[in-house]
């Protein structure tokens, strides 16, 4: 029992951690500091090293980052009193004209200051056989260590902020599975929130609309959205007509709809706020992860802690049982298909405002990563089980794995083979957790290691 509540409980966090340690390894390179950090080390020797009366060469190239670098190292060496110093930010001839002109006054060269692209040039390697006079001078330049692109702070962001719209998807998505359902229209719904909201935003003034039409458009893209949810709950739980087949209707239903709406082009003509939700920020904190955290902590305290949680957990878990103990099962299903439908709404207003338009193609394929998080986290497709916060996991795990890639410079092709690879092993961790192979498993290799 304890080894199940380990698998079940962490299992994914350590698959989460393991990615993460995996990419951070695979994106290890040897850079040299940037910014103030590179200029400290490169000044610091030189003053240490140097009389205030040698020659020192700032170099840079210019449109480089290595402009600014040359344009503070020589800057700081001048306000420390080394008088000979120049700053040149050009090309290679720019330096070997500067070299000419030691030369030909006597002077000799004592340290040049470099740093990234500039040590490159082949005339810096060329100076000891050209300029035999400076022999000694030394060159001088931020010393390289090792950095994993994976793990800056920047990136981790990035990977927070991208999967927003996939996370708030996916809270319905969770419930919806957890009774043993599917809902494939959330992608088209999507297109179908953000076109009803910029429409709006549209008529009501458009480029000129007062700032009140952007939270009531979303409202109103998220209400239609979950109107759609709501209908096709209403036909599964009342016709019993197939969960798979009813939403990929309203899937094609949904995308329809936007094209009509839009005559199949974008909606650009919108108030300049819009963006506030999908790119601003608050203190320091991007909106939308903000908002992640309220909805995941909010959806988390439903799931455990009430009474309709618990009867979205019956229903999956067998829906007859569930019925003849008073849970109302119809009323279960049509909820969890309207806050699906919800819930791809809302996402797609935080994709709206991201892009700045209301556009009828996007959304396509969010259906599948959506169901990937899902499943990915620990929810079981046969329903009964699964957590919001292993949601929330499963789509971390799908977005380090994409940035992952993205930063090994992969393409489209190879994500898409490694993200349907990691479907079917969660499809069949899920069928071996359900059928208890998976715990067999783990007794063997434990007894095995005693």
């Amino acid at each position: 029992m304890m080894r199940k509540e380990l698998l079940s409980n962490y299992g994914m966090v350590l698959v989460l951690a393991g990615l993460v340690v995996l990419f951070s390894v695979l994106t290890l390179e040897r850079k040299a500091p940037t910014g103030e950090a590179a200029v400290a080390q490169v000044v610091q020797p030189i003053s240490s090293d140097f009389n205030k009366s040698d020659i020192i060469l700032a170099i840079g190239e210019t449109n480089k980052p290595s402009a600014s670098f040359a344009e503070e190292v020589g800057k700081n060496l001048i306000e420390q009193g080394f008088s000979k110093t120049q700053i040149i930010v050009g090309k290679p001839r720019d330096l070997r004209l500067a070299l000419n002109e030691i030369q030909d006054d006597g002077g000799k060269l004592a340290a040049i200051a470099i740093s990234g692209d500039v040590a490159k040039w082949r005339v810096i390697d060329q100076i000891p056989r050209d300029f035999p006079e400076f022999d000694g001078f030394r060159v001088v330049s931020p010393a390289k260590r090792l950095q994993s692109g994976f793990l800056k702070p920047k990136n981790l962001l990035a990977i927070a902020n991208r999967i927003v719209v996939i996370a708030v998807i996916a809270i319905g998505m969770t419930m919806v599975i957890i009774t043993a359902g599917i809902d494939l229209s959330v992608g088209s719904l999507i297109a179908l929130s953000a076109v009803v909201a910029t429409l709006f935003m549209k008529k009501m003034g458009g480029l000129d609309a007062p700032g009140w039409t952007i939270p009531v458009g979303f409202v109103l893209g998220t209400l239609v959205c979950g109107l759609v949810g709501a209908t096709a709950g209403v036909i599964i739980a009342w016709s019993r007509v197939a969960a798979f087949i009813t939403t990929l209707a309203f899937m094609m239903i949904a995308r329809g709809l936007a094209r009509i709406l839009t005559n199949e082009y974008s909606i650009y003509q919108v108030p300049e706020g819009l963006p506030w939700l999908g790119r601003g920020y608050s203190l320091g904190i991007p909106n939308t992860v903000i908002l992640l955290v309220v909805l995941y902590a909010t959806a988390h305290v439903f799931m455990s802690y009430t009474r309709l949680g618990r009867h979205i957990y019956a229903v999956g878990g067998n829906e007859e049982a569930a019925r003849l103990s008073g849970v109302p099962v119809k009323f279960v299903i049509v909820f969890v298909y309207t806050v699906s439908g919800l819930a791809a709404g809302l996402g797609g207003c935080i994709l709206a405002s991201r892009i700045g338009s209301g556009s009828p193609s996007i959304g396509k394929m969010f259906e599948l990563y959506v169901i990937a998080a899902v499943v990915v986290g620990g929810t079981s497709l046969f329903g009964g089980s699964g957590k919001v916060l292993g949601t929330l996991i499963g789509a971390f795990i799908i977005s380090v794995i994409q940035n992952g890639m993205n930063s090994l410079h992969l393409g489209d092709p190879e994500q898409l083979v490694v993200l349907g690879a990691v479907i079917l092993g969660a499809t069949l961790l899920d069928k071996l957790r359900s059928s208890g192979g998976l715990i067999r498993v783990a007794n063997r290799i434990t007894s095995r290691v005693q």
